[in-house]
Formats: structure tokens, sequence, C-alpha cells
């Protein structure tokens, strides 16, 4: 059997402490399947959390968070020893920039964390859940456990 299953993965990063997790277990299935791997944080629009009402330019403060949200993302490449071909900081709504990402880049896996939410906030959805309606692509959601941070 070929292992070539899986030719480009995007881990989905939302820059959390238990984000690690989810990039360590993407670059060691990237690594089984010899795939391309590229890292994607999505920012939401300042507009879309002030409501988009006010009457100030955030242009610049958008951009810190950019440059902030990059330099984060440069650090957590680190981590690993597997080669991240790109890293992309998108600004918008987190599971339409992935699915476009995903499209762009022709990836065949986009992998996010999941905190297993149940009850309400899994009714309300979630990134993970985003993310698997309408993408075009498999999708893996990754555990993640608080707990589990020495490992």
């Amino acid at each position: 059997m070929s292992n070539s299953l899986y030719q480009h993965i995007i881990v989905g990063l939302d820059l959390a402490e238990d984000c690690p997790q989810v990039l360590l277990k993407a670059a060691a299935l990237a690594a089984s399947f010899r795939a391309k791997l590229t890292l994607a944080h999505v920012l939401e629009p300042i507009a879309f959390a002030y409501g988009g009402d006010m009457p100030v330019d955030l242009s610049g403060i958008q951009e810190q968070q950019v440059q902030k949200a990059e330099t984060e993302l440069a650090q957590l490449a680190k981590l690993t020893d597997y080669p991240i071909q790109q890293q992309h900081v998108l600004v918008g709504q987190p599971a339409a920039e992935l699915h476009y990402l995903a499209e762009q880049e022709s990836a065949d896996l986009i992998i996010v964390g999941s905190h297993g939410r149940k009850g309400l906030a899994l009714l309300l959805g979630s990134t993970p859940n985003s993310v698997l309606h309408g993408a075009s692509c498999d999708v893996l959601a990754v555990l993640v456990n608080k707990s589990a941070k020495g490992e």
C-alpha cells in the first residue's frame, strides 16, 4: 500500500496553551505520510469583535495582532523537527478561512484541536465542528487534554 494517503496537511492552530499537542500529533501524522505540513492561524477581524460601529481606524491594531500571531506561529514551528512548508496568519471566520486555504493549497487534510465540549457548547458549535461542515477534504479533530502539558 502506498504511503501517500495524505499529501498536504494544514494544521489550524488557535495559539492557546494546548496547541503544541495538536501540532506534535499533526507533525507525526505528516511524517508517517511524508506529507507537506502547513500551519495556519485565523484571527477574527477586530471590526467584528467591536460590532463594526466604531468610527476608529483599527487597521493598525489588526496588523499588530497579525504580527504577534506570526511570531507565535514561528515559535510553535520550532517545537517539531518535521519541516513546516508554510505558515499563514489569516483574518476572517476560522472555518471559512481554513476551507479556502485548503482549497487554494490543494490540501487533503485539515487538523484542528478540540476540547471535547459537551452539552450547550456542542450544540452551539465549535471551530472543529464548523471546519468539518463545508470542508472539501478530510478533517481530523485532535482531542486536547489540559493535563497533558508535560507530554
